[in-house]
């Protein structure tokens, strides 16, 4: 096996790097998170990061402990990937955007630059997130202890696209092949192949069979 790692980018002891893995210039990969008291994530040792091959990890990038990324995965310049993550194979991570913890990413899904995809979130293959599209996960907003037992992030299904800007309330599910326009809030589940759009986000159409992952 063979892999680059530039002189300036950190690797933590015990990491797993694939065949043609590229690590470049600051990037740190396999780091143990440091957590506040009263952070709802768990507090454990994790096991250390894999990188499936030919993954690459951008300038300044962060990957945690803990996560798989699969084959050809890239983390763009001044991305983070948070711990017990499962990003699979051929996702791309726009620059700037960070994917938090507990978070399972499918195959073939793009999350273009400055976007926020809050812990205990879903997406499945083929998801489209624009540039700084905002997910959220609890409704108490750190106060009470029955945030604790309520956390939870939206679930995004195949084929799915949430539009620059938009927000997505915590636990919606965004249907199969829906379409969330630009700067929607999503307070509510949209269902499959739905257009949405405006605030709240209201269906105004259907996805027309063109546009299908099938007939593409």
């Amino acid at each position: 096996m063979s892999y680059e790692v530039a002189d300036s980018a950190v690797v933590y002891p015990g990491t797993v790097i694939g065949d043609g893995c590229k690590i470049l210039d600051g990037a740190v990969v396999g780091k143990q998170p440091s957590l506040s008291p009263r952070s709802t994530a768990k507090k454990e040792k994790l096991p250390p990061l894999e990188l499936g091959a030919g993954t690459i990890i951008s300038t300044g990038a962060i990957v945690f402990a803990g996560s798989r990324l699969g084959e050809r995965v890239i983390v763009g310049d001044q991305a983070c990937v948070r711990e017990r993550c499962e990003i699979r194979d051929d996702v791309v991570i726009g620059r700037g955007s960070l994917v938090e913890n507990d978070t399972t990413i499918g195959a073939l899904t793009k999350i273009q630059a400055h976007a926020y995809i809050t812990a205990y979130s879903t997406l499945e293959d083929n998801v489209f997130i624009a540039p700084c599209v905002a997910t959220t996960n609890g409704n108490f907003m750190g106060r009470t202890e029955k945030r604790h037992e309520l956390l939870k992030g939206p679930t995004i299904r195949r084929g799915a696209r949430v539009g620059g800007a938009a927000v997505l309330l915590p636990g919606i599910e965004i249907g199969e092949e829906a379409f969330v326009g630009a700067g929607a809030v999503v307070i509510r589940d949209v269902p499959a192949r739905a257009v949405v759009v405006g605030t709240p986000a209201r269906q105004i159409r259907e996805v027309p069979d063109e546009e299908l992952l099938e007939n593409q």
